[in-house]
């Protein structure tokens, strides 16, 4: 069986779309080929790894990367996670590939103390997280 190719999108590539990332290949890795880009490469954000680690996924060896054209051409599911990456992804010739943009908030972006910072990281990795076990469920 061939593996449908999922492409996650987001501003930076360092905490939604790589948890994401990450979430997918954990639940769906025998049916989805994984792979997740930014307009730019922030670096992988290290509390995003943190949470991900509580929630026993190891992004560590992540890499932070830009949209790639191929990749994006080859897609059968290209899903941008912030308003950014949806509003200024590259069109693409790509019919096959259905685009859905699901938003999540940036936890990169939260301010307070680190216990109000890591809340958010929290927050924003369990909505991931259900998103991408519901999308398994699918069965897209």
């Amino acid at each position: 069986m061939d593996k449908k190719l999922v492409y996650f999108l987001c501003t930076g590539n360092s905490c939604r779309s790589q948890m994401a990332d990450g979430f997918l290949k954990a639940l769906g890795s025998d049916k989805y080929e994984v792979k997740s880009a930014g307009l730019e490469a922030h670096g992988l954000n290290p509390r995003a790894v943190q949470v991900m680690k509580e929630a026993g996924i190891d992004i560590s060896n992540h890499t932070s990367d830009v949209i790639d054209p191929q990749i994006l051409k080859d897609a059968d599911y290209i899903i941008t996670l912030c308003g950014h990456a949806n509003d200024n992804c590259p069109v693409v010739r790509n019919d096959k590939a259905e685009r859905w943009h699901w938003g999540f908030d940036d936890p990169a972006k939260a301010t307070g103390t680190e216990e109000e910072i890591m809340e958010k990281f929290h927050e924003v990795r369990d909505a991931i997280k259900y998103r991408m076990e519901q999308f398994v469920k699918e069965g897209k």
